[in-house]
């Protein structure tokens, strides 16, 4: 199963994703963790010790493997390049493995319009279509709010697009846009996770807004969750309730999955 997850900036995507896809390689799937949020920190968040292990290199950084493949370097105005690079051999090489799970950070895709960055946005989305269209593992995408990662072939192949809500109507609109986009785009099925809710009040108005049929869990607003951050801990560990609220996310998933 494909899953995108998108939102507002700070809503808890990435809490979301990590406790997801930590749960799934809980249960033996075969899992794949993609970072793609610039500002994410998905791998701290599933357990990753860069300070003991290393830095992770962005795929879109590694300027000798994009060379070699799209036959361009960063930066190469007006160069040719190769649209459609070999990219199968990236998980393999690149990908670490993380609690029974394997993590690849890919970086931001990069619209300049002098067009230098083509030879990366080439590489990225090539490797997004491999993902997403050849294989066959659980993919956990942690994305940004936009879906410059994802073109129309590749997003009709997320079987599930997961925006992550928090109370607030800048949060809402962003969903909100996000949804029309992703019909724009072709993705099957878009649905909606609460975070950060205080109570039944904010729950009930969200509701209103977005069909409480559209909404598959709700997490409540917990403060071990800001520890954990702030603790560089993951929230897996250190987050009881949320996992739990999870555990119920990846229920209706797997019903979904039967549909």
């Amino acid at each position: 199963m494909k899953i995108a997850i998108s939102g507002k900036g700070g809503v808890g995507k990435t809490t979301v994703s990590s406790i997801l896809a930590l749960q799934l390689a809980k249960e033996g799937k075969s899992v794949l963790a993609i970072d793609a949020d610039p500002s994410g920190n998905l791998a701290q968040a599933i357990g990753y010790d860069a300070e003991k292990e290393g830095p992770l290199i962005p795929l879109i950084e590694r300027k000798e493997i994009l060379k070699e493949r799209t036959g361009a370097s960063p930066g190469d105005f007006g160069a040719m390049f190769v649209l459609n690079p070999k990219v199968d051999d990236f998980i393999d090489r690149f990908a670490v493995n993380i609690k029974n799970l394997k993590l690849i950070v890919t970086g931001e895709l990069k619209e300049a319009l002098t067009g230098c960055y083509c030879p990366e946005n080439a590489l990225l989305r090539s490797f997004m279509s491999h993902l997403f269209i050849e294989r066959d593992e659980w993919v956990i995408l942690d994305m940004e709010a936009g879906f410059e990662h994802l073109t129309r072939g590749t997003a009709e192949s997320v079987d599930n697009l997961i925006v992550i809500i928090e109370p607030g109507m800048r949060s809402i609109q962003a969903a909100q846009k996000i949804t029309g986009l992703a019909e724009q785009l072709g993705i099957p099925r878009t649905s909606f996770v609460l975070n950060k809710v205080h109570d039944e009040n904010e729950r009930k108005t969200i509701e209103k807004v977005l069909g409480a049929e559209n909404i598959i869990a709700v997490l409540p607003f917990d403060i071990c969750a800001v520890k954990a951050d702030l603790a560089g801990k993951p929230p897996f560990e250190e987050c009881p309730s949320i996992t739990e609220t999870v555990l119920k996310l990846r229920g209706s998933l797997q019903r979904m999955q039967k549909v």
